[in-house]
């Protein structure tokens, strides 16, 4: 099942292309790594997915719909900075995303946030940037979702934090469902990834499974990586 496709897509601003006739099929069941440098279009693509913005030309399909109200039923989201209501503790948090969400599991939260010891009594404004992080993957892998959609989830934070993290996609993720995995950090991520995306400049230049990448190249994705883009 695919559950993720772009055709031709492409995205402008004013005089500057960030995305140029981007063409990807992602099927159900995959962790995928969009990997690229800085600038290389990687959240322009995830914002297009979620309808928060629009394409100049091309087509974008989330299970078969056009970003908008049905697909937002679909795609769960992080975005690459926490966007909890600041004066929510914890448990209202997962009061809102339960309201919110028909596919929120309040049970995973709430083991998931009792794993980790949060706070649930103390407002997001009084956490620690690592906490509020943490707390906002804890909500987005909590709903059932078919695309999670994670943009840059491990940027800035300590390496058991990545450790959880990444085992915390691994183990909540959907068998039926798709992980997209914005990322710079390819070593951190590798492990857990079933295909790699590589983005530059708006175009795609690679989408293999990494197995195919460590065979072909005899060296592994991020080796690979550091070879493809040492020039940008």
């Amino acid at each position: 099942m695919t559950t993720f496709e772009c055709r031709g897509l492409t995205k402008r601003f004013g005089g500057n292309t960030a995305l140029d006739n981007v063409n990807i099929t992602a099927e159900a069941g995959k962790v995928i790594g969009l990997l690229g440098p800085n600038g290389s279009g990687k959240t322009t693509l995830i914002k297009l997915s979620n309808g928060l913005l629009a394409p100049t030309s091309g087509e974008l399909l989330v299970c078969g719909c056009r970003p908008g109200k049905e697909s937002k039923k679909l795609v769960s989201y992080l975005p690459d900075r926490p966007c909890l209501p600041e004066w929510m503790t914890a448990s209202q948090v997962m009061d809102f995303y339960g309201d919110f969400y028909a596919d929120f599991d309040r049970a995973r939260a709430e083991e998931m946030t009792e794993q980790l010891a949060l706070p649930k009594t103390i407002r997001v404004s009084q956490m620690s940037k690592g906490t509020k992080e943490k707390l906002q993957l804890i909500m987005v892998m909590s709903r059932r979702a078919k695309l999670y959609l994670l943009d840059e989830p491990i940027g800035g934070v300590d390496p058991a934090t990545r450790d959880y993290i990444l085992n915390t996609i691994i183990r909540n993720y959907e068998s039926d469902a798709t992980v997209i995995i914005s990322t710079h950090l390819i070593s951190e991520v590798e492990s857990i990834l079933d295909d790699a995306i590589f983005i530059a400049n708006g175009k795609v230049l690679l989408h293999k499974s990494v197995d195919d990448i460590r065979a072909e190249h005899g060296k592994s994705v991020d080796a690979y990586f550091r070879e493809v883009f040492r020039c940008y």
